[in-house]
């Protein structure tokens, strides 16, 4: 396959950045999209150019760290997988690809495809962890979930926080990542004890990164490639609202005496 790519180019975060145009030929139809820039790179260290710098690591789908707006698209064409699964053979001989990095205020770029995604780390470090003593291994019994609710929580947490749904979102929201986090915890008894502190700090701290809106447009569900559920974010506003409940019970009951 000859392909003709289209690449956003940006030295750093206060630069201003252009698409630059390249070739590459003799690209086989296994190849994946991350081994095709590889092979791009490859070629313009040989013709003394700087490669295109990107983000990757375990390219199997796990890290979410291959974050590219392709064709449109966050992680390319295909349905319910990330970049580093993306196969050439979603793409036809002579096909223009036009790569970029997310876009968002809260993804700054750090360089050509490479985005600071440190605002979901800060999120995640605001209330995304548990810190109840829960000492060793439990017998299998001793805290019964109920089968749905575990399948709820487990389909949540296989969220990545690769940002796709950041991409894809109008409004640049974080929602549905923040969703998945609050609801792993929330639908398990191990979670419960700090539900209110770690909804309302977390949301903070999304709004804080600069992060837009949820308007229910669902695009966020459609390229998310673990495939997470806009119903997370119901269960998102749900604790929220729960957690200004709690504060002005408890508001209450000091005013009490």
């Amino acid at each position: 396959m000859d392909l003709k790519l289209k690449i956003w180019r940006q030295k750093n975060a206060k630069s201003g950045g252009r698409f630059e145009k390249y070739q590459v030929k003799g690209i086989s139809p296994n190849c994946s999209f991350l081994e095709m820039l590889d092979i791009l790179n490859e070629q313009l260290v040989r013709s003394g150019q700087e490669p295109v710098a990107f983000d990757h690591d375990c390219r199997e789908g796990i890290c979410g760290m291959c974050s590219l707006y392709i064709n449109g698209k966050p992680h390319g064409p295909d349905k319910a997988i990330t970049t580093c699964q993306l196969h050439m053979r979603k793409f036809k001989d002579g096909d223009t690809i036009t790569i970029e990095p997310w876009r968002s205020r809260a993804f700054p770029v750090i360089r050509d495809l490479m985005v600071d995604r440190y605002a979901f780390d800060r999120i995640i470090q605001a209330g995304g962890y548990i810190s109840v003593n829960a000492g060793g291994a439990q017998d299998a019994n001793a805290m019964p979930v109920p089968k749905y609710q575990a399948d709820l929580s487990m389909d949540a947490a296989a969220c990545i926080g690769c940002g796709a749904c950041v991409a894809a979102c109008k409004n640049a929201s974080a929602m549905l990542f923040v969703s998945a986090k609050v609801s792993q915890f929330a639908l398990l008894p191990q979670g419960r004890p700090e539900a209110v502190e770690r909804v309302r700090n977390m949301v903070k701290s999304m709004d804080e990164a600069g992060f837009g809106n949820c308007t229910n447009t669902g695009a966020c569900e459609a390229e998310c490639p673990k495939e997470i559920k806009l119903t997370n974010i119901a269960r998102l506003n749900r604790e929220f609202f729960n957690s200004k409940v709690c504060a002005e019970t408890r508001k209450a009951a000091v005013f009490a005496g």
